[in-house]
């Protein structure tokens, strides 16, 4: 992130007044701050700003001390060393193969273990144990490991689904949890999955928040699903499991449960244990609960049971273990609330046209959070929990946005053509005129079952498309949660039908604004994002000039068939193209059943290692497209997943977006 003048320079064709709004290489070099370590009493944390090199694609991080209370900050030099955790017995960091502990906040440390390369380490609470993870070759699945006499071989051999999730193939190797006593060398470390195809943390992006200690150092908590192959590409059912140190038994915590079971926590008091739950096996989107195990009882209470929303956001327990504070989408934005886990009580703490995304310490009667709008990136605020009144706490980019004129966003309620009404978030250009006529994007939001906040993301970034002059009008169509589940689950097997209507809606609403040109709208997204823009492609009936899509699923049934994780595709598109009667996903709702009537120019991204939606879907679309004469441009990138992470990818894909829109739109 520090390229400035030679980059702005290019991209200024774009932009208007460059000088004094967002653009690419501000938005790829803007300070982001992460929490590394929180004290045990949580008046103090440790955090980073990370800045990236543009020229290097490198992440320079600096550390800071910083006081939860008064907000000072001061700078901390940890050279190579990375965080493990703050506790009673002092700061774990790990640097190579070491393990190392500071008593005195940072300032010396000393060996603490020496452990090899492993990843995600806790220590256990009583400082006698080690718990971590590291890849383990259960499975021989390459040619080279079958046969020893063919070491050059690149055969990949399977005989099951599951071959290869996210971005990567299945090379036979998984995801292990182990414990060792520090009293012991790394070698004598156990492995509680020792012969299982199973993962723990969980792919593609389980951490340490997969397993966790209890209060007493007798047992390690661990997430994972038991299944592998079709089993697991076609089920949710996560569980909780307990492993007894003494003992050496494992017990399933959560076994009743089909769905999902993610994120255990103690509390402070080590009397409750809290998670989040789904209910239903293969569905990814259900309903998110949170329950609590009596552990001295052995009861499980679901404390958000008659709550009409799904916890999708962060949970943490006060200090005194009578509260429990969580973040889920409430409306259009990520709010704070708190729930009472006696009385299943759940009161709204924030209020306000931002998110609050991640809690990470309790100060008194406040609670320290990150925050963010669709113009600023994450600070550290706090929340006085009587009142929802916020102070900023960090401003980690305040130069920066200083010379930004920041865009206004306003959510209107739209009415849908079943007469309900709809959040659209309308983001209006800096320096907005509305006496002028300005050409507006529809933005179709992904998942298809994610919110759609107040967030802020460098890719799909509402200020910088507002700061090339664009209205972006974001609907909150069905699916997304914050709007009471019965609205969240109307997506299910109906992507083609309503969550569409929506679309058109809150497109046909915005040209009836005296500032939005009608006649220069255009629809963009990415994931079901892309699907809804392929989809409108082929039902506009000529509501847009033209169309972006990212990762889109074009053909359903390639999609079903080449897709990894299916518990997804078979709950959501009402099961497989070969069922009989054939679900409505395959036929009425396909994109590619509509090419015939794309008449607009069609501009198709695709990464070349996202599985989720694979390479074809993108191929085809382009082709489909240029077959049929239309004007059309495919921006392909081989090392990217279902995101754009590389930053000079990064900045290319922002080039060629508004390069393709000032050529089209």
């Amino acid at each position: 992130m520090k390229i400035k003048h030679t980059l702005i320079a290019i991209a200024a064709p774009f932009l208007m007044n460059a000088q004094n709004v967002m653009t690419p290489e501000t938005l790829w070099t803007l300070n982001k701050i992460g929490v590394s370590a929180v004290s045990p009493d949580q008046s103090s944390l440790i955090y980073s700003l990370g800045k990236t090199d543009l020229k290097t694609e490198k992440n320079n991080k600096k550390n800071y001390f910083f006081s939860v209370k008064n907000g000072n900050a001061t700078s901390l030099d940890l050279g190579k060393k990375s965080l493990i955790q703050w506790d009673k017995n002092g700061i774990y960091a790990q640097e190579g193969d070491k393990i190392y502990v500071s008593k005195d906040a940072g300032k010396t440390w000393t060996d603490f273990y020496t452990l090899g390369e492993v990843d995600n380490v806790i220590i256990s609470p009583d400082g006698k144990k080690i718990a971590f993870s590291k890849e383990v070759l259960v499975e021989k699945l390459m040619g080279k490991e079958k046969y020893s006499d063919v070491p050059k071989s690149t055969a990949q051999i399977y005989n099951d689904l599951n071959h290869r999730h996210w971005d990567r193939f299945n090379e036979g190797k998984y995801n292990h949890i182990f414990v060792v006593n520090v009293s012991e060398t790394a070698d004598k470390a156990k492995d509680l999955l020792e012969g299982k195809p199973w993962d723990s943390p969980q792919r593609p992006s389980g951490g340490s928040e997969d397993f966790l200690w209890n209060p007493d150092s007798t047992q390690l908590l661990y997430v994972t699903k038991p299944l592998s192959g079709a089993e697991y590409a076609q089920s949710t059912n996560t569980d909780i499991f307990a492993y007894d140190l003494k003992s050496g038994m494992v017990k399933n915590l959560t076994e009743s449960n089909k769905g999902y079971d993610v994120n255990p926590k103690f509390s402070p008091d080590g009397k409750y244990l809290s998670w989040q739950s789904m209910e239903r096996n293969g569905f990814e989107a259900d309903k998110n609960d949170v329950k609590i195990l009596d552990l001295k009882s052995g009861i499980t209470t679901n404390l958000t049971k008659a709550w009409d929303e799904s916890v999708v956001g962060s949970v943490f327990w006060s200090q005194d273990s009578k509260n429990i504070y969580f973040t889920t989408a409430w409306k259009g934005t990520m709010q704070l609330f708190s729930l009472n886990p006696k009385t299943s009580k759940i009161q709204q703490v924030t209020k306000g046209d931002f998110d609050v995304s991640d809690i990470y310490a309790e100060n008194s009667n406040s609670l320290l959070v990150s925050r963010t709008d669709m113009n600023h990136n994450a600070d550290l605020f706090s929340v006085d929990v009587k009142n929802g009144a916020m102070k900023q706490m960090t401003e980690v980019n305040k130069d920066t946005y200083a010379k930004i004129t920041p865009s206004k966003t306003e959510l209107k309620m739209v009415k849908t053509t079943d007469g309900k009404e709809m959040g659209v978030w309308f983001i209006y250009p800096p320096n907005f005129d509305p006496a002028k006529k300005y050409p507006t994007l529809l933005y179709c939001q992904g998942g298809p079952q994610s919110a759609l906040t107040q967030f802020f993301s460098v890719r799909w970034n509402f200020a910088l498309m507002a700061a090339n002059d664009y209205i972006v009008v974001a609907p909150n169509r069905r699916g997304m949660p914050g709007w009471g589940t019965k609205w969240n689950e109307e997506i299910s097997k109906d992507w083609g039908g309503q969550p569409m209507r929506d679309y058109l809606a809150a497109a046909d609403f915005a040209k009836t604004l005296p500032y939005v040109d009608g006649d220069r709208m255009g629809a963009v997204g990415a994931s079901y994002g892309g699907y809804s823009v392929f989809m409108l492609a082929g039902i506009h009936e000529n509501r847009f000039k033209t169309f972006i899509a990212h990762d889109g699923l074009f053909d359903m049934k390639s999609w079903f068939l080449t897709t990894e994780e299916l518990w997804f595709a078979k709950w959501d598109l009402g099961g497989s193209p070969y069922d009989n009667p054939t679900p409505k996903s395959y036929t009425e709702f396909n994109p590619s059943n509509y090419v015939n009537k794309w008449n607009k120019p069609m501009m198709v991204i695709q990464g070349g290692i996202d599985y989720r939606v694979p390479y074809e879907q993108g191929q085809e679309a382009f082709q489909a497209a240029k077959l049929k004469g239309l004007k059309t441009k495919f921006l392909y990138f081989p090392n990217e997943n279902h995101w754009v992470l590389h930053p000079q990818n990064g900045l290319v894909w922002q080039r060629e977006f508004f390069e393709w829109l000032k050529e089209t739109l």
